[in-house]
């Protein structure tokens, strides 16, 4: 398999995974009220919230991780041939960071809906 290929593969796999959590806990989350409280849950939906919650954390922080690891190298080689665009490199890897804060705010968002 060409990197190519892999690339490709590892990026549907990124992105249709939280789509498929989605869909799959979605009718879990619509039989609750918006306002019921906890203990009104049925188990279904607090074990679909805590598996929605762990996988966006999780596929977060592997998407983050490999956008740092893409970006990081590609700004330490541009630093390495001009110096002057560090500032800007470190603004790049910065944003690929924001991912996985992204993702953990979306998982206490998941959690607190569950009380």
């Amino acid at each position: 398999m060409t990197d190519r290929r892999r690339f490709v593969l590892f990026q549907v796999i990124l992105l249709g995974a939280p789509l498929l959590v989605a869909a799959l806990a979605w009718p879990a989350f619509a039989q609750a009220a918006p306002d019921a409280p906890a203990a009104a849950m049925s188990p279904d939906v607090m074990k679909w919230a805590f598996v929605s919650a762990a996988l966006v954390t999780a596929l977060s922080a592997l998407g983050a991780a490999y956008a740092v690891a893409v970006v990081g190298a590609a700004a330490m080689g541009a630093i390495a041939e001009k110096p002057e665009t560090a500032g800007r490199a470190l603004i790049f890897v910065g944003l690929a960071e924001g991912i996985a804060i992204y993702g953990i705010i979306i998982s206490v968002m998941i959690l607190g809906y569950i009380g």
